[in-house]
């Protein structure tokens, strides 16, 4: 079972946010101070740490950057109430993996935790190619058959969540939520613009046998493999 330490000291946070993660069906456990998140995460027996910055003791940047120091390669989603830019750089530098800022959408946080958990379970930083795609998260980067192509932010995610589960068929409600945090968009043309910007940027507008991303008709999309 996979196993979330929640680094949380606000009970109006850490209650709801650790039902949530549990209705998941991941095991939970709650930690309210930073030098025991910081002991608790060194321990070896956690999948992935949700980290709070403003923890008493010490502070989440510190805890990430102890942990980081010591060699852990466990998964970091930081939380934060500041939303200046710098502070997500700052969070980032400090060796998180992803940063949502407060008040967050419970649907978006829970998509950025099923991505940080697929992303862990791959290896070599989540680095996946398929079909001359190579994805790099941690560079958060694409390259097309070796050179790099720019998507914007919702491209990337969009091409992440297709190739994340290439082979398979994606429903359009779960591109939605994991994409954009709300499945209630599925009768918005939101989807269907954002995945012809992305054919275009990758050269997917060809006869459609030849497609990498084929539409599967009223269900999603599936990145083809061959």
């Amino acid at each position: 079972m996979t196993v979330v330490l929640l680094a949380e000291d606000d009970e109006a946070i850490a209650a709801p946010l650790s039902r949530a993660l549990g209705r998941e069906g991941y095991a939970v456990t709650v930690e309210r101070s930073g030098p025991v998140v910081l002991e608790q995460a060194l321990a070896g027996e956690h999948d992935l740490l949700i980290l709070d910055l403003g923890l008493p003791g010490m502070d989440g940047l510190e805890v990430c950057r102890q942990v980081r120091a010591a060699g852990s390669d466990l998964a970091v989603l930081m939380l934060t109430a500041r939303t200046d830019e710098v502070d997500f750089v700052v969070g980032l530098d400090a060796g998180a993996d992803d940063y949502v800022g407060k008040p967050f959408r419970l649907a978006e946080l829970m998509a950025r935790v099923r991505a940080l958990l697929r992303r862990s379970a791959t290896g070599e930083d989540g680095v996946v190619e398929v079909r001359g795609i190579r994805l790099e998260p941690a560079a958060r980067r694409v390259l097309l058959n070796g050179t790099e192509i720019g998507l914007a932010n919702k491209e990337y995610e969009l091409l992440k969540v297709l190739i994340d589960r290439a082979g398979q068929v994606v429903p359009r409600e779960t591109i939605l939520r994991e994409v954009w945090g709300d499945a209630e968009l599925r009768g918005s043309k939101t989807l269907d613009m954002h995945m012809s910007w992305l054919r275009r940027k990758i050269g997917d507008e060809g006869p459609v046998a030849e497609r990498r991303i084929a539409t599967i008709r009223g269900v999603g999309f599936r990145l083809n493999t061959d």
